[in-house]
């Protein structure tokens, strides 16, 4: 069988694009097929993201927040955050949510395999499973090789690097309607570092120590990290680790679109989907895939789709900032939330903003840090402003 559509991996991009294309009617006669190696049955990430008012996932999230709060050095900023909701959900609910639709379509089918090797012919891909054989006439693949990416000097890499502890404590402790965004009292130690604090309940959060450097640390200096921050800032003393969580997610410019091909494209992270100036990925994996489906009508070849916009340049500015002096990251992002509504930024960094709001927040923050990563850069801006963005 030649399959139309066949994802490498069921993570939250390759889910993303299958669900917009089974809500669509266009692909009401195409055939899709998910090949993962993993089964994909527990909370193997955690994902947080804002959306004004209900989203499409809200039935799987584990919480939501109406205010935040930010720790920039010598002041601590809380703000309500309406229209916006900042909101988490445990991936495995979601994993669980989106199979059950698979196996009551009969347009898709799940192999647990494992990808070798992806042969493109002229009319189809031949896949090369560890168990078996595949053809489809288009790929998306969501395999991410990290060291091909440090490999090259290009274009700046910074890693967002973290370690979580969910943790419950004896006594109360937690506002359970307020999320600590990014707390940056913490010992920068010549980096960019900050403290997640998402409350569950007056007893029970998921604190995660988190790094916006080039290298990940040792498992027992993140994990330091955590306890002094337990002890020092919020004074509890006794305390039970309920679980753990890790992760790394690459910040960077790189034109991930670049290795697509007519008939295979990478997406998700190893498409360049995760937001480079932070590190989210979820929504904007989710409006990506709903760009890609509406591109996928045109039967143009693979390769043509993605591209630069200036929202791309702008991350670019703040990496190559933040690579040259990893230590600003706490003044560059203190200034923003000093000066400017949570609101406006979180548009913002949804890239949902129009030029002269970009403008504002642009004027707002350090200007010659990013003047000076602006003159670096003038070539690329050049290319920019009269390249025809995707």
């Amino acid at each position: 069988m030649i399959y139309d559509y066949a994802f490498i991996g069921a993570g939250a991009a390759g889910l993303h694009v299958i669900e917009a294309l089974m809500a669509d009617a266009y692909f009401d006669k195409k055939s899709i097929l998910i090949i993962e190696k993993e089964t994909k049955d527990s909370n193997d990430r955690t994902w947080c993201f804002w959306e004004i008012g209900q989203g499409p996932q809200d039935a799987y999230l584990s919480k939501t927040w109406s205010q935040v709060e930010i720790g920039i050095p010598q002041q601590r900023i809380t703000a309500e955050i309406e229209p916006y909701t900042y909101k988490m959900m445990r991936s495995k609910s979601f994993y669980q949510a989106t199979r059950t639709r698979h196996e009551s379509d009969a347009r898709v089918s799940r192999i647990q395999d494992e990808l070798i090797v992806a042969d493109e012919k002229e009319e189809w891909v031949i896949l090369t499973g560890r168990k078996d054989g595949y053809k489809a006439r288009q790929v998306f693949d969501s395999r991410f090789d990290y060291q091909k990416l440090l490999n090259q000097s290009k274009y700046p890499v910074l890693q967002q690097h973290f370690l979580g502890w969910f943790i419950k404590t004896e006594t109360p402790v937690f506002q359970p309607d307020r999320a600590t965004f990014m707390d940056f009292q913490v010992p920068q130690k010549g980096n960019t570092r900050f403290m997640y604090v998402l409350p569950l309940s007056e007893t029970e959060a998921l604190l995660e120590y988190t790094l916006f450097s080039g290298t990940p640390l040792s498992t027992e200096e993140y994990e330091l990290g955590i306890v002094d921050y337990i002890q020092d800032h919020l004074k509890i003393k006794k305390y039970q680790v309920v679980e753990k969580e890790r992760g790394n997610i690459p910040m960077t410019c790189y034109p991930f679109w670049e290795g697509a091909s007519n008939r295979i494209i990478p997406i998700g992270i190893s498409g360049g989907w995760a937001k480079a100036s932070t590190g989210y990925t979820f929504k904007k994996s989710e409006r990506m895939a709903k760009k890609l489906v509406q591109f996928l009508k045109t039967n143009r070849p693979l390769s043509r789709f993605g591209g630069r916009d200036r929202f791309w340049f702008y991350d670019l500015l703040l990496l190559d900032i933040l690579d040259r002096k990893n230590e600003l990251g706490s003044q560059v992002f203190g200034v923003l939330f000093k000066r400017q509504d949570p609101q406006l930024i979180f548009k913002f960094l949804d890239e949902q903003t129009h030029f002269w709001e970009e403008v504002r927040i642009m004027a707002s923050s350090d200007a010659w840090l990013f003047l000076d990563a602006l003159l670096r850069n003038l070539n690329r801006a050049v290319h920019q402003i009269f390249s025809k963005s995707s």
